[in-house]
């Protein structure tokens, strides 16, 4: 790896963690006088936010994490491109193929970082919500079909059991077995570095949710329930 692409990938992660550290969680709630971090659960996710404050207010959080997801993924890798291009005074494109290549790893450093910035926000002492939105939302960039197909177990999960942990474990294991099944069955294919990308995703989910498994081990994880905010 050059100087250029080394620059290249520390900016990404590093302009994804900016992007990543904003809590819409934290702002929306806000905006209706709650803080969430001292309100439910205290975790500044989507899901919190739908239990507290109201499934409104909860889809638009989980909403604006995805984007933000998609973005810190794809923001980063353009800003850094364009810097190494007048660093290295390209004046030859390359093939699309080779392109998109060395792209990859840029758009991952990006993603990472707006994963690490959402569950570890600098703007709120390092804390935050669990990632999956934002794991979705940039994913739907670098691993469209395998998101997918986990947004489906996630759904599946999530209605026979009503636990919005187990489903969101069940989507972050769904990657790595989809990158190594999908290529069996279909024309689909997957190189070794999206597998283990992949991998390492549902590696870093199962941690952050190792709080829930303890409780779903002992059996006092709460369930998802649609309360009925009433009407004055």
């Amino acid at each position: 790896m050059d100087g250029a692409h080394a620059l290249a990938l520390g900016a990404s992660a590093l302009i994804g963690y900016l992007i990543g550290s904003v809590n819409f969680a934290v702002i929306i709630s806000r905006r209706h006088g709650v803080d969430i971090l001292s309100a439910g659960s205290g975790n500044p996710g989507a899901t919190n936010v739908k239990r507290v404050v109201g499934k409104a207010a909860g889809n638009l959080v989980f909403a604006l994490d995805a984007l933000k997801g998609a973005a810190g993924t794809v923001l980063p890798a353009l800003l850094t491109s364009l810097l190494v291009q007048a660093l290295l005074r390209l004046g030859e494109p390359g093939s699309p193929e080779a392109a998109r290549e060395d792209n990859f790893p840029v758009l991952v450093a990006g993603f990472v970082g707006t994963l690490l910035g959402h569950c570890f926000s600098c703007f709120i002492g390092l804390k935050g919500g669990k990632g999956v939105a934002s794991t979705i939302g940039g994913l739907l960039v670098l691993l469209p079909i395998p998101i997918v197909i986990g947004a489906a177990v996630w759904g599946l999960v999530f209605a026979l059991t009503r636990y919005v942990s187990l489903a969101s474990i069940a989507l972050g294991v769904s990657l790595p077995l989809s990158c190594w099944l999908l290529p069996l069955a279909t024309p689909l294919r997957f190189g070794p570095a999206e597998f283990w990308f992949a991998a390492a995703l549902a590696a870093f989910n199962v941690w952050t949710h190792r709080a829930n498994l303890g409780r779903l081990l002992a059996g006092t994880e709460n369930r998802f329930e649609r309360k009925e905010t009433p009407r004055p």
